[in-house]
Formats: C-alpha cells, sequence, structure tokens
C-alpha cells in the first residue's frame, strides 16, 4: 500500500528537502520515500547512516526531466523504527523490492551509495530486465570477510562497544560521518543536524548499529550476489566514486571496473564517501549523460 498520509517531523529542513513524503507499507512498518518528477525513472538508494535527504541536490537538479525515487529504509530517515525488526540487508533488500514491484518500473537508472550498493543491487539482479543503467558509488557487493581493513571495522563498530556507542551516543552519526567526507566543510552544522535528527533517542538506532556487524555476518549472501553480477553485464554502468573515502578506496573501485570494464568511471578526487552531498551537480550530469545516453565529454 502506498500512501502520502503521515505528517512530516517539525526538525525537517523543507527549504532543503521539498518533496512530498508518501509511504509503503511493508510488513515491518511503514517505509517513506518520494517519487517526483516524469520521464524515466532514476531510483537512488542510501546507506548508513544517511537517508534520502542525501539525494535531494542531485534529485533536484534531474526533476525537469527525469521520474526520481528515493526511499528511506525502515530505520532510517522519516521511515518507521520497528524496535523489533531484525534491520538485517536482506530484510531492507526485500522491502526494497516490493516498494519498486508496487510501482512497476522500467528503464530504471538505479543509483546506489554504501550499504545501498548489496540492496539495490540486489533488485537489479533479480529483475534485470527492469534495471536499464546502473551508477555505482563508494560501495561493494563482494564477501570482505578475509580483508582485515574490513574485518577491524566490523569488529569494532559492530561489535558491543561500537553498538553501545551508536546506541547510547549516537556516536555513528555525530562523529563518524566526519571521518568518510573528503571535504569536512561540506557537512555543516544544518546539514549535518539533519542526518542526527532522525535517530533522536536510543529506541531508533538499531538499524544504524545493525549494519556494520553485517558487513562481515552477511558475508554468505553477499557472496550469493556477488557471484550473479554477470547477469548485470550488459548494462551501461556508472563508477562515480570519491576518491578520498577511507570506507571504499581505489582497491575497491578497481575491483568494480573488473567487473564492468566498459563503464564510465568518474574520480573525484577532493570528495569522500558521500559524492553526492560533496559533488552533487557534477553527479547529477554524469547521471544525466548516463540516463539519456549522452557521450561523455573526451
Amino acid at each position: 500500500m502506498n500512501n502520502s498520509s503521515k505528517t512530516q517531523p517539525p526538525w525537517l529542513d523543507r527549504q532543503a528537502y521539498p518533496f512530498e513524503s508518501r509511504f509503503f507499507r511493508t510488513p515491518a512498518g511503514s517505509m517513506h520515500y518520494i517519487d517526483e518528477g516524469s520521464g524515466d525513472p532514476v531510483v537512488f538508494v542510501h546507506g548508513n547512516p544517511v537517508w534520502s535527504f542525501v539525494y535531494r541536490n542531485v534529485i533536484t537538479r534531474l526533476l525537469p526531466d527525469f521520474r526520481c525515487i528515493a526511499p528511506d529504509h525502515l530505520g532510517f530517515g522519516l521511515s518507521d523504527k520497528p524496535a523489533d525488526w531484525s534491520f538485517l540487508p536482506e530484510g531492507h533488500a526485500r522491502n526494497f523490492e516490493q516498494l519498486l514491484e508496487s510501482l512497476d518500473l522500467k528503464r530504471i537508472t538505479l543509483v546506489v551509495n554504501d550499504w545501498g550498493g548489496p540492496i539495490g543491487l540486489s533488485y537489479a539482479l533479480r529483475h534485470p530486465e527492469r534495471v536499464e543503467n546502473l551508477v555505482i558509488s563508494n560501495t561493494w557487493l563482494w564477501p570482505v570477510d578475509s580483508d582485515w581493513y574490513y574485518q577491524a571495522f566490523s569488529g569494532f563498530m559492530g561489535g558491543p562497544i561500537g553498538q553501545m556507542l551508536t546506541r547510547e551516543f549516537n556516536f555513528f552519526v555525530r562523529s563518524f560521518m566526519f571521518v568518510v567526507f573528503g571535504d569536512k566543510a561540506k557537512l555543516t552544522p544544518e546539514i549535518h543536524e539533519q542526518y542526527i535528527q532522525p535517530f533522536g533517542n536510543r529506541d531508533e538506532r538499531k538499524g544504524m548499529w545493525v549494519f556494520p556487524k553485517q558487513i562481515i555476518d552477511s558475508s554468505a549472501w553477499l557472496a550469493s550476489l556477488w557471484s550473479n553480477i554477470g547477469l548485470l553485464r550488459n548494462k551501461n554502468v556508472l563508477l562515480a566514486w570519491g576518491m578520498k573515502d577511507i570506507a571504499f578506496r581505489e582497491n575497491e573501485l578497481n575491483i568494480w571496473n573488473r567487473a564492468f570494464p566498459g563503464a564510465t568511471v568518474v574520480r573525484f578526487a577532493d570528495a569522500g564517501h558521500y559524492v553526492a552531498e560533496e559533488k552533487p551537480l557534477e553527479l547529477a550530469e554524469a547521471i544525466r549523460r548516463l540516463a539519456s545516453g549522452t557521450p561523455a565529454p573526451a
């Protein structure tokens, strides 16, 4: 069921995020999304600890020519935060699939970042006939359980100490977000507040602290997705990468490039993990070119 019956919270910056809120009912709760404009659909899938707000400036630039759809996963943004739900990535992927199937989209341009990569690309792998273009930005899809770098991060932030810091002090969004920005000045206090507020109390933070542990614990699911990557090799692919990201580095970009040797690669030398926040104009233009079949400038 899709509707727009809920009211928006008082902390929401309506000038920065001037979109109509819609809600899709999942078995675990209401999933917020926006659906603006007309034309071929561009679907944006966020990661942790952000929400559809992260894509606002990209969406605004694409709206004249495209239908822009951006959900908030359960536990994030304006979606419900059911304390008794698992918040496992596979569950998020099922919710995302159900939402998109309810919208009956075709010729999709899928834009993914962070955990939005596995969640969004899971849909593409299950419904390749509905997806035409992929925009892959600072994310992954393969198991990293043998990589000490991710073992260390997942073990700490997903372990008892990391969970406690996030649950009790909102650490992941208050502190860790700064670490992965290339230009820290781009995360202004006003913008940062729009990411802090959805996690106003400790009972609303479970979704945020479950994800880090699943970097390792969801390895079997990730392996099942990566083993089918060949199903997407005929897609038009843009790799839009923030080169100052400490989470997904040039090494991960190279893995994607080997998987999609024909991909267009745009490297943002001074951007970090959230390219949509740091380079919205440039990202929007790259998406426009991909979705409209316009060759990239030489």
